[in-house]
């Protein structure tokens, strides 16, 4: 049934919910509640969702932010009587910069996104879940234009001013038809206070919204930057997760926005992996009204301008935060990882070694069962195809050293180290003791929920 929330007052940061609560004590078995409008959480494709037990207490409160609103529908795009269908309606001069997933298999929605950001003029954002628009052909491009026509006629303004992302099951050919005629009522049903409401609509695996935001000085002034994101399941990010959007009033041109952006999403959501998947969907976006221009605050135009260092800063604590969210809500996990490497030959190589750690299955289910399998971490280390001394290399889970210098360290104690993978949050950190190239990757363990969220994922 759904759960009622506490109202806060600002919001909640990334990592401050206990993961100490038991994955069994919230389970929803309405299936109405999966975009439910009152509970943290909802049901995924196919079966009931156990909420993460790393879903945060209670959900940000986000001021409202000057030309951006929303509504939300349910449009019966793959389930009725679930909310699936979100637009976000933007006032005149908002910019948009984003990037997009490196699959070669990508949807028709990121090939059409890739198109708009070479201009990135953006008057509005239409977001669909239960289907991804995912190798689907000509129908899908198809199924592109007719939305985008449809919500530039919505909104006034072009179709190439249209963003558009889908997101669900690949394959299934999509019907526009379905929901293209509900965005003349959504636009003018948009509201500047409806986040919440946004961020579930996007929702497919999801077990909580994700939510954040941040209040930023800019010269004599303050802006607003806030997003939501979705992602659960098919998490290798390519470029960001799932699906990611931001908005913020603040004054700034569109090249200067891309840069940031595409910086910061190598850093944060390029740097988590739930299963080792990249979506055909993966995009992100961030569009800047420039509303708060009006407000005093200056216009920035160059990189370089001091005025931006406390915004570049915010928007990647913001991103940071929402790409821990989507793996603190991975599929059926029961442990947030953080795995660390160093010594590496430089820090892509760093960054391939913690990512054939974090990827590999052996090792997230002897994580998932608790067990201080450290030989699983030489195994993850040698594969990686990344240069590692063997003979130098050390392994710490948490504070505890369990290898060094080729073998298993002196002081390794199995009770003591076994005690630490009870934890809900581990961290594993490795020396491979050739260079001093470092890197740090976000995971989950591999548990049987997952086998089972993905197994019924269509039924």
């Amino acid at each position: 049934m759904p759960i009622d929330l506490p109202r806060p007052i600002w919001f909640v940061v990334a990592g401050s919910a206990s993961p100490a609560r038991s994955k069994l004590d919230r389970v929803l078995t309405a299936p109405s509640t999966w975009f439910g409008d009152t509970s943290l959480g909802g049901e995924t494709l196919g079966s009931t969702a156990k909420i993460s037990p790393f879903a945060p207490a209670s959900l940000p409160e986000v001021p409202e932010i000057a030309g951006v609103r929303f509504a939300t529908a349910q449009a019966g795009i793959r389930y009725k009587g679930r909310t699936d269908l979100l637009l976000a309606v933007l006032d005149p001069g908002t910019v948009a910069a984003g990037v997009t997933t490196r699959s070669k298999t990508c949807s028709a929605p990121v090939l059409w996104c890739r198109q708009q950001l070479a201009h990135g003029r953006a008057r509005a954002l239409v977001v669909n879940s239960g289907n991804a628009n995912a190798f689907t052909g000509r129908k899908g491009h198809e199924a592109v234009a007719i939305t985008a026509e449809a919500a530039a006629k919505a909104v006034g303004c072009s179709p190439e001013e249209v963003y558009i992302a889908s997101t669900g099951v690949i394959g299934e050919p999509m019907d526009a038809s379905r929901f293209a005629h509900l965005l003349t009522d959504l636009a003018a049903a948009a509201r500047p206070e409806r986040w919440e409401d946004a961020a579930r609509a996007i929702m497919t695996t999801d077990t909580f919204p994700k939510l954040a935001v941040r209040r930023v000085p800019m010269g004599s002034g303050e802006v607003t930057l806030a997003g939501f994101c979705k992602g659960a399941g098919m998490i290798a990010p390519d470029m960001a997760t799932m699906l990611c959007f931001m908005f913020t009033d603040a004054p700034i041109a569109q090249p200067v926005l891309q840069r940031l952006v595409a910086s910061s999403a190598d850093r944060t959501f390029n740097c988590i992996t739930i299963d080792g998947d990249t979506s055909t969907s993966d995009t992100v976006l961030l569009f800047a009204t420039g509303q708060a221009a009006g407000r005093g605050v200056p216009e920035v135009r160059d990189a370089a301008d001091p005025v931006l260092a406390p915004f570049a800063e915010a928007l990647h604590s913001l991103m940071h935060e929402l790409a821990l969210f989507v793996v603190k809500d991975g599929e059926g996990l029961s442990k947030f990882v953080t795995v660390e490497v160093l010594g590496a030959e430089d820090d892509r190589a760093a960054r391939r070694i913690a990512f054939s750690i974090a990827n590999s299955p052996i090792l997230k289910t002897a994580i998932a069962g608790e067990d201080p399998n450290w030989g699983r971490v030489v195994m993850a280390v040698g594969k990686s195809g990344e240069a590692a001394d063997r003979d130098r290399l050390a392994i710490w889970f948490g504070p505890h050293l369990v290898a060094r210098e080729g073998e298993r360290a002196p002081d390794y104690s199995e009770p003591v180290v076994a005690q630490y993978m009870k934890n809900g949050e581990i961290t594993i950190r490795v020396d491979v003791g050739v260079g001093a190239g470092r890197a740090t990757v976000w995971t989950c363990d591999l548990t049987h929920d997952y086998v089972s969220i993905n197994a019924d994922y269509r039924s």
